[in-house]
């Protein structure tokens, strides 16, 4: 799979990228959790992660994000609850 960096892409790195043989995946909801040393509350990301989930939903949480790190399990176990399915992109048409 390949995610374009900022979602900035044009046909011909679509065209290459799938010559490659990568499938380009966008997501639907990011949130600004990637300035290492100006992280979110964890109460301000859990806010926003709730309000911008939805179904069909491809979320882009940062993994240098510590306080995506912290607010992780939360945040799965609060979208299972809710009747979220978590499934591989394997599984996207």
């Amino acid at each position: 799979f390949f995610r374009p960096p900022m979602g900035k892409y044009s046909k011909e790195s679509l065209q290459i990228t799938k010559e490659l043989g990568y499938k380009t995946i966008f997501w639907s909801f990011a949130y600004k959790d990637w300035l290492i040393n100006d992280q979110p509350s964890e109460g301000y990301a859990l806010s926003k992660i709730s309000s911008g989930s939805h179904p069909g939903c491809i979320m882009l949480l940062h993994a240098v994000s510590n306080t995506n790190t912290k607010i992780l399990k939360k945040v799965l176990n609060d979208l299972k609850s809710e009747g979220y399915e978590f499934k591989s992109l394997n599984e996207l048409p």
